[in-house]
């Protein structure tokens, strides 16, 4: 018995001084992690057709980075439901991925563990037409576009010096398809809207400014001759607006990215015809019917209602909302709810201004006459003034080389102070802000401060134009 006990004891002592020496196995240094700086999260721009080269900072604490470490760089092409794979360090490629952003992942191992790091990044494929001012104009009764870099080089006739042929006649209005951030695979569009009956208008790839439809493809059964009056954006690549006298809506029953989503089925059914100056208001359109000569809404969703809404019957009302009678209509931009201004150059020679309250909601639908009165500026309108309204009811309008501002309240006409030597008007832009003005006569588009109490001194502008502008859009990517 007492053998066993000194086998037991000594067991037990062998016991304790091995996990005691084994201790010190546990005291060891992790291996350093590699530190990437400069990629994760970040947008890095990549022009069609030049290198690329992505060398963020590496380092490796107690080791070589470029020997210890591997590099795998993945590029996700969504459209094509794909990645491609790119290794070594730096990322070297001649960028030919397209235009649009692109997911991408550095995928970092080292080779002395087997560790893996993983750093999100993405990569934005550009053309030198990605950022900057597209100007359409008018040359000869001919559409011109124009670019201009955000150095200030401006690229005249830029389409016809890009191909052969030219764009269509009587340019109206340059509309630009832009998918929202949602809306992946959406197709991107510049639309130049011409009222020329031969050829129609043109839809133009916004990357490289090359031909790229008959805007006539926007449709699921075109009318044989379509006649622009005036496009909104609805939502993205989702356009809204009067053709041929009508209302249309892009359908939004299918995916962003289907072939149809956006195009325009049939026109919104009603006995009318639309005058270009309509307003969305969320839970209605409203607009002028020129065959009836009165105010015309439509719900939220463009399901005409004609003149079902109530309106003052007085008979010291100023006039009938359902029939105003006047035929000219050369301005109105509607308030979504509020007072609302509508100006009427007619055949007596007189400009008239109407003032009409509208309450126009999914639950009331009401239009208050209020006043009708002759425009304290009714000798300077012509029949080609052009117009443009800021948040507050303060209205600009051109006559020949000159720009007026109005404010009804308290009928105040003030000639701006810009000085177009003599040359016509063809174009007004207002900013959202309010605060500048964008005017265009031949040859040129300048730039107006019209902010806080200034009266539209010339801030910029852009010479070397074909013609005269008419339209003009700011892309920033």
């Amino acid at each position: 018995m007492k053998q066993k006990l000194l086998y037991l004891l000594a067991f037990a002592a062998i016991f304790y001084t091995s996990c005691k020496k084994d201790l010190g196995n546990y005291t060891y240094s992790p291996p350093s992690e590699p530190v990437v700086k400069g990629i994760l999260d970040a947008n890095i721009p990549a022009l069609i057709g030049d290198s690329l080269i992505i060398k963020p900072e590496v380092s490796l604490a107690g080791a070589d980075p470029l020997k210890d470490l591997t590099f795998e760089w993945r590029i996700t092409l969504l459209e094509e439901l794909r990645e491609i794979s790119y290794t070594g360090y730096p990322l070297k490629m001649l960028f030919n991925l397209g235009t649009g952003e692109r997911s991408s992942t550095l995928i970092v191992t080292d080779k002395r563990n087997g560790l893996i790091y993983k750093y999100k990044f993405k990569i934005t494929g550009t053309t030198q037409f990605s950022q900057g001012t597209l100007i359409l104009s008018n040359d000869g009764g001919t559409a011109k576009l124009s670019f201009v870099k955000p150095d200030n080089t401006i690229l005249a006739n830029i389409y016809e010096s890009l191909q052969t042929g030219s764009l269509p006649k009587n340019p109206v209005q340059l509309y630009y398809s832009k998918p929202l951030p949602y809306q992946l695979l959406s197709k991107e569009e510049y639309w130049i809207l011409c009222n020329d009956p031969a050829t129609g208008s043109a839809i133009v790839n916004p990357s490289t400014l090359l031909y790229k439809d008959n805007f006539k493809s926007q449709f699921f059964l075109p009318a044989s001759t379509i006649v622009p009056g005036r496009m909104e954006t609805l939502m993205g690549t989702v356009a809204q607006g009067v053709i041929n006298g009508k209302l249309f809506i892009g359908v939004q029953s299918t995916a962003p990215f289907a072939p149809d989503y956006g195009k325009f089925a049939n026109e919104q059914i009603g006995d009318y015809t639309l005058s270009p100056y309509f307003t969305h208001g969320g839970a209605f359109y409203l607009g002028y019917d020129l065959k009836s000569k009165g105010l015309v809404t439509f719900d939220g969703g463009g399901n005409y209602l004609g003149k079902t809404y109530t309106s003052s019957t007085l008979p010291t009302a100023p006039f009938d909302p359902k029939n105003i009678g006047l035929t000219n209509l050369i301005y109105m931009k509607a308030s979504s709810a509020g007072t609302t201004y509508a100006f009427f150059k007619e055949a007596d020679g007189n400009t008239y201004e109407l003032r009409f309250n509208n309450q126009l909601t999914a639950d009331t639908k009401s239009i208050v006459a209020e006043e009708k009165r002759i425009f304290a500026g009714s000798s300077l309108v012509q029949a080609d003034s052009k117009w443009v309204r800021n948040s507050i009811n303060v209205f600009y309008f051109s006559t020949n080389d000159k720009v007026y501002r109005y404010n009804p309240i308290g009928q105040t006409l003030e000639m701006q102070e810009a000085n177009f030597a003599g040359k016509k008007i063809s174009m007004i832009k207002i900013s959202d802000d309010g605060n500048k003005l964008y005017v265009g006569v031949e040859g040129a588009l300048h730039t107006l401060d019209i902010s806080g109490t200034k009266k539209g001194n010339i801030l910029s502008t852009i010479n070397g134009i074909p013609g005269s502008p008419v339209d003009f859009l700011t892309r920033t990517n």
